[in-house]
């Protein structure tokens, strides 16, 4: 189904990538074994919800504690999953097609089993859509917030603004998330009246989402696709977990190909240079799903830029002396191109290694891009906002009686206002008052920072609405400008300023985040027919999930990997974390009192920045529609600036060419398994990727019982 990947350092984190949107086709195996079409997207009038099935049993338990379980279990190995990935590359994968098969997987034979007798007292009885809904919903909310974890909390280490041990800050970070994730659940309840009842907006995934479910729950066909939709997803999860861990004892052998590095040992000597810039081949199965999720245009944009920055501009600078690597062995010509120091960015100035001489072009080009995407995609919300009243108060106020009808949910159905009013303000005192204790933040710097949140969220859901691209992350960079100008107004001493900075960033971007989330969730919820206020409940669940677990998770892999928050001078590290660089990176920029950026590099993010917003402007009001596939993602070419590894986009290119070759040789099979395939190897990389940060914690991971076979300089490169 349509999805949407995220970059942190713009998501869908810090930015997204454009994701290719296809009205799929499900497909299931008649008794004939043909396999026969069911409902697509361009069947419904997507404003409205689905109408009764022939003979729908009506569900009388909708909100179930075997459902907002699941759902929270499975919300739980996404979060787990986009943590790991995160702390990669910056992607993360939405949890609602996940929740939404594999919890009918599970229970539906649960209940097939419980619906009469003693065990149906405990396990509940018939399971239908809009129970499904609440499972997806509870993934929904209990695999967000994770962005938070691989950008600005992790950055805010690596400046030295929090304890040296993450472990000491625990409370801290429940608090701070806490504080990001409950204010965005609650507000997210007057945008769902503005923009899924009034403005009516697609939401192309959680449509997607809803149409899944109900072909899910179709009768024979659907039950029959969703075993093999179940099964096929549980086979790829499981295979490529497994896969992932036993790769961690022999990386050079099973998980990267140092071809550079076999070759000069071989004797062609001047070929270090490939493993020395990156340039070698890694089987991870999870970026090749992200390249099948993502579409041709997206992964190609992005190893295209992975070649115009570490194929063509970085060795240029070498050779210039622009930049300059570091060595790090003594026997062998082996230097690193990666070094990223947050410390001292005055000896980068003047001696830049070519990754940071490189960041600066990646986020200017993601920044541009983002917010030009943004503007001209916010035409309908402008002209939606000339009917809007000018007071604020009314767009909260219960609707009038035609606004009742306009809404065509029942009104017992839905969220109550004191609920959400009484949260939202609850969550705005707590957070004022977290922030004030434990972040130095004054009164009116935490309201801006909530206000902030709220006033992203608009740009947020518009734009994933129309589109499927949330760009919070990126456009949530404005925040630091923002603070950046305040801290300097007072005056602040450089560490306050950037405490400041990402704190407020943490507050903004994560409540946003969670909004646009939510607001997506809450449409699926609608078309489904399911009761919001179920649906609620069952967010708040999910939030509490993610917050102690993106909490935990944090401590985990920094405790198995402490080069997350504390770089060496190589930049050799297995997490990338490029969302952290770039955080910490414009942080630092927005509150020094000179730009700490090489003139050459300024110059070059200037010019591709242009370029970016002047390729966007031609492709949106010159070239046709059937085109725009051929017109570079310039948004994935700026991560490929910010994200050292090649690799990933070479497997997400290999990824998006299998999955077109896939199309275009057998549709109807493709359009049964793509998604499930893509998804459990996805996750399946991502828990394996956990599993292994807890082998190295508890000293028994590959780096201790592995080899370092075709490893360079024959040190384990797990």
């Amino acid at each position: 189904m349509a999805t949407i990947f995220e970059n942190t350092d713009m998501s869908n984190t810090s930015g997204a990538i454009n994701v290719e949107r296809r009205d799929e086709k499900e497909y299931y195996s008649s008794e004939e074994g043909q396999a026969e079409p069911l409902q697509t997207l361009d069947d419904h009038d997507v404003s409205r919800p689905f109408p009764p099935m022939p003979g729908e049993i009506e569900e009388t338990h909708q909100l179930t504690v075997r459902a907002v379980f699941v759902g929270c279990m499975l919300g739980a190995v996404v979060g787990a999953s986009n943590i790991y990935l995160g702390l990669k590359t910056g992607f993360t994968f939405g949890p609602q097609l996940f929740g939404a098969i594999f919890g009918f997987g599970i229970l539906k034979p649960i209940s097939r089993l419980s619906e009469n007798g003693l065990l149906g007292r405990f396990f509940g009885g018939y399971f239908g859509p809009k129970e499904n809904c609440t499972v997806q919903t509870a993934a929904t909310a209990a695999g967000g917030l994770g962005i938070l974890c691989v950008s600005a909390i992790p950055a805010m280490y690596r400046l030295n603004l929090l304890s040296d041990l993450p472990q000491k800050d625990i409370g801290k970070l429940i608090a701070l998330i806490f504080c990001a994730g409950f204010f965005g659940v609650f507000f997210v309840i007057p945008l769902r009246k503005y923009y899924i009842v009034h403005q009516k907006l697609t939401f192309p995934t959680p449509a997607a989402t809803a149409y899944t479910i109900r072909s899910l729950h179709s009768g024979r066909s659907g039950a029959i696709a969703a075993r093999k939709k179940s099964l096929a997803l549980l086979i790829s999860f499981s295979t490529t977990f497994l896969f992932k861990v036993v790769s961690g004892y022999a990386p050079g052998v099973i998980f990267d190909w140092h071809v550079g590095w076999t070759l000069f040992r071989l004797g062609f000597t001047s070929i270090i240079s490939l493993d020395n810039y990156g340039w070698w081949i890694e089987f991870t199965p999870a970026f090749l799903g992200a390249g099948m999720l993502s579409g041709l245009n997206a992964s190609w944009s992005f190893f295209g830029g992975a070649i115009l920055a570490w194929g063509i501009i970085a060795p240029a600078l070498v050779k210039n002396g622009l930049a300059v690597g570091v060595p790090i062995s003594t026997d062998y010509p082996l230097v690193s191109y990666q070094s990223l120091s947050s410390k001292n960015f005055e000896t980068f100035i003047a001696t830049p290694s070519p990754r940071y001489w490189l960041l600066w072009p990646g986020i200017f080009i993601m920044l541009l891009y983002s917010f030009t995407e943004v503007a001209l995609s916010l035409g309908p919300m402008f002209t939606s906002v000339k009917k809007m009243s000018v007071n604020p108060v009314d767009w909260f106020k219960k609707s009038d009686e035609d606004d009742e009808d306009e809404d065509l949910s029942p009104v017992a159905d839905r969220i109550p206002t004191l609920w959400w009013v009484v949260g939202l303000v609850a969550s705005i005192i707590m957070s004022c008052a977290v922030l004030a204790k434990l972040f130095s933040m004054n009164v009116g710097e935490a309201l801006l920072s909530l206000l902030l949140g709220f006033i992203f969220s608009f740009i947020g859901v518009q734009s994933s609405g129309h589109t499927d691209i949330n760009p919070i992350s990126t456009v949530a960079k404005a925040s630091q400008l923002v603070f950046g100008g305040i801290s300097k107004g007072a005056q602040l001493a450089l560490n306050p300023s950037l405490t400041l900075n990402l704190t407020a960033g943490v507050v903004s971007a994560g409540s946003a985040a969670q909004a646009s989330d939510m607001c997506g969730d809450l449409k699926t919820g609608y078309l489904l027919r399911a009761k919001p206020r179920n649906q609620f409940i069952a967010q708040l669940c999910g939030a509490l999930v993610a917050v102690f677990l993106s909490a935990g998770l944090f401590l985990l892999f920094t405790k198995a990997s402490p080069c997350i928050i504390n770089p060496p001078a190589s930049g050799e590290c297995t997490y990338g974390a490029p969302s952290v660089s770039a955080w910490a990176a414009v942080a630092v920029a927005v509150t020094s009192s000179e730009l700490p950026i090489p003139k050459t590099s300024g110059y070059t993010a200037i010019g591709l920045g242009i370029a970016a917003v002047l390729t966007l402007v031609l492709k949106t009001f010159f070239i046709p529609r059937k085109y725009w596939v051929y017109v570079p993602n310039w948004n994935a070419v700026g991560l490929a600036f910010v994200v050292p590894q090649t690799y990933y986009a070479l497997a997400m290119a290999i990824g998006s060419l299998g999955n077109f070759i896939w199309q275009k040789r057998n549709p109807a099979s493709h359009d049964m398994y793509m998604f499930a395939v893509a998804a459990g190897i996805v996750a399946g990389e991502g828990l394996g990727g956990v599993f292994q940060a807890l082998l190295a914690v508890i000293g028994i991971d590959g780096s201790i019982y592995g080899t370092p076979i075709g490893c360079p300089g024959l040190v384990f490169c797990g």
